[in-house]
């Protein structure tokens, strides 16, 4: 099939190399020259395991190219996925210029003196991004004004997470299709039951249902799983101060299978591109229908007061904010979550700025976010109370303590005989409870996890 795809970000960039790599031939569009130029070259501008190789390898192969002709790339698709940005506005809701921007595009390419450049057949167009609900209806009345080529706009919301996106769309647990009760909406369900078909060919994963339910299943998917999160980040407060292990406590619920074990680790707190943004919008979106969700404020609150913990640990353990300046710190870890370059809203923010407004100096490594993070932190870097080192036990030579803030594989078992030896004082903040607090404790560390107990008592 014939697949545009508008926006060559990471949603849709994954869904349009995984297509291309089904066999499909695709056109991917952005707006920036510059990026299309580096994917045509077969380059990915971001960090996702295994997605360069497939881009690279549809590229060659002629099925997936790139464009900044929004027009043109739409009179070539029989089906239109919408994967442009929903960023944050002011208010907290999903800012939809961008969307709005794209629908009146298609509707230009639908127009009369278009029509007859037209695949002959109903346009199916498909909004790929999060966007509040009622977007599509919204989307389908922009393109209605210019359209004259028969058309339908349907949700198919991605379940994509980053750092194991390839697997999401290639492996689906699920693929929500918001389709019009409608002939047309009947017409756009035979089309992507085609499109998708290879990547459900053992089960049927595909779930049809109106297009607002569509919509709302992804921002309820993201907000409950936010507040999981959420939820655990308050026990484990409470968890420490009466004295409880906050991971005990996590296997005890987790093994109930009304509960399950996923998102339910203590931590630093949530950060990356969905979570932060999505509660917002869906909160904001419920006080506009007067139906106001306070459990959604509650997450967003406990969040925020989460990712002020570790900064708060060093606070206290060295007796006051003052005592911060002139301080060295080691942090581990700057993206949101592993296998990821992306540091949208992540913790290592938060507490990398409080630290160097305090006067501390930081010495940080990420696997792979140092790029973005040079850009992120460029004003603490310029200032010199941050350098962005090549290794990670290069950061910890000489520092007062250590933070850790993303739970890399590289770091779960360091050779603390030789991560003592270069530390100044054997500290350690961790903020994704890597380790057993005895361990270290018998390894003569003064240990501060999250939620395990009474964290004080660990130490030296």
């Amino acid at each position: 099939m014939k697949v545009t795809v508008i926006g060559s970000g990471y949603v849709g960039l994954v869904v349009g190399a995984c297509l291309a790599d089904a066999g499909n031939r695709v056109r991917c569009v952005d707006i920036d020259p510059h990026k299309v130029s580096t994917l045509a070259q077969g380059e990915v501008p971001f960090f996702e395991p295994g997605l360069a190789d497939v881009v690279k390898r549809n590229v060659r192969a002629e099925r997936l190219s790139f464009t900044t002709e929004t027009v043109k790339a739409c009179q070539e698709g029989e089906v239109i996925f919408i994967a442009v940005g929903t960023p944050q506005g002011d208010d907290g809701s999903a800012e939809l210029k961008y969307v709005h921007a794209v629908a009146d595009q298609i509707g230009e390419s639908l127009s009369d003196e278009l029509a007859g450049k037209q695949i002959e057949g109903i346009k199916v167009i498909l909004t790929k991004s999060t966007v509040p609900i009622g977007t599509s209806d919204e989307v389908s009345r922009r393109i209605a004004l210019k359209a004259r080529h028969p058309f339908v706009v349907c949700s198919n919301p991605e379940f994509l997470k980053e750092g194991d996106a390839l697997n999401d769309f290639l492996k689906p647990d699920r693929i929500i299709l918001g389709v019009p009760e409608t002939d047309e909406g009947t017409t756009a369900e035979r089309v992507i039951r085609r499109l998708y078909a290879s990547f459900y060919r053992k089960s049927d994963r595909l779930q049809v249902m109106n297009v607002r339910s569509s919509e709302m299943t992804k921002y309820a998917a993201n907000a409950l799983l936010a507040t999981k999160i959420s939820f655990m980040n308050e026990l484990s407060r409470l968890a420490e101060v009466v004295g409880a292990d906050i991971e005990r406590v996590r296997t005890g619920i987790g093994s109930d299978p009304r509960i399950g074990y996923s998102f339910l680790f203590a931590g630093a707190g949530y950060g990356g591109s969905c979570f932060p943004k999505d509660v917002k919008a869906l909160r904001h979106l419920s006080v506009v229908e007067g139906q106001p969700l306070g459990i959604l404020e509650a997450v967003d609150q406990a969040n925020r007061r989460q990712k002020k913990v570790l900064f708060q640990r060093a606070v206290t353990h060295y007796e006051g904010l003052e005592s911060l300046r002139g301080k060295r710190f080691a942090v581990w870890g700057l993206s949101f979550k592993p296998r990821t370059d992306d540091m949208r809203e992540a913790p290592s923010i938060d507490l990398i700025k409080a630290l160097t407004t305090a006067g501390a100096t930081v010495h940080a490594y990420d696997p792979e976010a140092m790029v973005v993070a040079e850009e992120v932190f460029s004003t603490e870097i310029a200032s010199g109370h941050l350098q962005l080192l090549d290794q990670h036990m290069s950061c910890v030579k000489e520092a007062d303590a250590l933070f850790i803030v993303t739970e890399w594989r590289l770091f779960h078992r360091p050779d603390f005989q030789a991560l003592k030896s270069q530390l100044k004082a054997p500290v350690i903040f961790d903020g994704r409870n890597l380790y057993e607090p005895r361990e270290l404790k018998d390894l003569g560390f003064t240990y501060y996890a999250i939620g395990r107990g009474d964290s004080v008592s660990w130490g030296t």
